[in-house]
């Protein structure tokens, strides 16, 4: 087995973790001795403590989420106790804002940010013998056009069996408290001609259901657009999902949407509240008037699944104002409405209130 070992735990067997295979994309020659090691929760850490000492690697790179953060940390705990050899290397959104809510003490190395170059240098300095300097590294934003993309590592056990993401942009425009996307206060964006190369390689290799993970997919209308159209020109069977800006359907992307076939497209419009008062609290750009035209649009002029989520517990809201919104939406549309409670992320300014 390889120097470099990169895992996590996702939250399920059928996802795949988009950010490890950008971490191994990017590791140009040190590629020859690393690999990727992903589990789910019915693995129990124990089991994954040992696989983990059985493949030996000398770096241990691994993806903390709010879903794995505990699993994680016992993890870290153990290895440290019974391979301290191990140089472990902590990244992602759970160990790159303050406050750290789980102990990670253990671990080595903590990257804070967008990893991909920083965990690069760091394996290489840790493999030429010397120690970095710091052990809490802070990772500055990349140029999304000098990073190699990572979707020729999905494996064929993925292509058959599990979600491919693809991200064709980074951040979000606008300053909900409640989103660590709001964090970034531009979006940027991939060259949209490479990344339908990429899309064009992955149908190649027989996928034909994608996630697409941006914050806001229709934002910049033209690039929508040109990838809408490359899966618009295809005759087999797909499926896609896209996040969309309930506010932003300029006729040009209603007629496209139209055009899609039963079954194909899958459109997640964050809702959130419909209490202006609340999206107020929080900087939430709130337009209920186009949002309720356009949710109309959606189901009654085209044949796309609609997912529309609802936040409990934002600032604000009581039970009352939630169920107002919720009937609200319930009379709308018959499209399936997801509920979740508040999470006070790390990084984001929701804990003002």
């Amino acid at each position: 087995m390889g120097q470099i070992l990169l895992s996590t735990i996702n939250a399920r067997y059928i996802h795949t973790s988009i950010g490890l295979r950008y971490l191994f994309a990017n590791l140009h020659e040190l590629q020859s001795c690393s690999s990727i090691r992903e589990y789910d929760p019915t693995k129990p850490v124990e089991s994954i403590v040992e696989e983990i000492i059985s493949l030996a690697p000398q770096i241990l790179g691994i993806g903390v989420y709010i879903w794995n953060a505990g699993a994680i940390s016992k993890l870290v705990i153990l290895l440290k106790e019974l391979a301290p050899s191990i140089t472990i290397v902590l990244g992602g959104p759970e160990v790159s804002h303050f406050p750290v809510r789980v102990n990670f003490d253990k671990a080595d190395y903590i990257i804070s940010g967008e990893g991909e170059l920083e965990f690069y240098n760091l394996c290489k300095t840790i493999l030429n013998g010397i120690n970095a300097k710091k052990r809490l590294i802070h990772a500055e934003p990349v140029n999304l056009n000098v990073l190699k993309l990572p979707y020729q590592f999905y494996s064929k056990e993925d292509i058959a069996n599990r979600i491919i993401y693809i991200e064709t942009s980074r951040g979000c425009p606008f300053n909900c408290e409640f989103c660590l996307s709001s964090i970034d206060k531009s979006v940027r964006y991939y060259d949209v001609e490479k990344i339908i190369r990429e899309i064009d390689m992955l149908w190649a290799s027989g996928i034909r259901k994608y996630k697409f993970v941006d914050r806001t997919f229709n934002l910049d209308i033209n690039r929508s657009i040109m990838i809408l159209d490359y899966f618009l020109r295809k005759e087999e069977k797909y499926f896609l999902h896209f996040e969309f800006v309930p506010q932003n359907l300029p006729k040009i992307i209603k007629e496209k949407i139209k055009q899609f076939p039963p079954a194909s497209l899958q459109l997640e419009i964050g809702i959130q509240t419909l209490n202006e008062e609340v999206a107020h609290n929080i900087k939430r750009n709130l337009d209920i008037n186009e949002i309720e035209k356009n949710i109309s649009f959606i189901r009654n002029k085209t044949k796309a699944y609609m997912h529309l989520d609802l936040i409990v517990g934002l600032p604000g809201e009581s039970i009352e104002s939630f169920g107002k919104n919720l009937n609200r939406l319930v009379e709308l549309t018959n499209a399936e409405i997801q509920i979740g409670i508040l999470k006070k992320l790390s990084g984001t300014t929701i804990s003002r209130h």
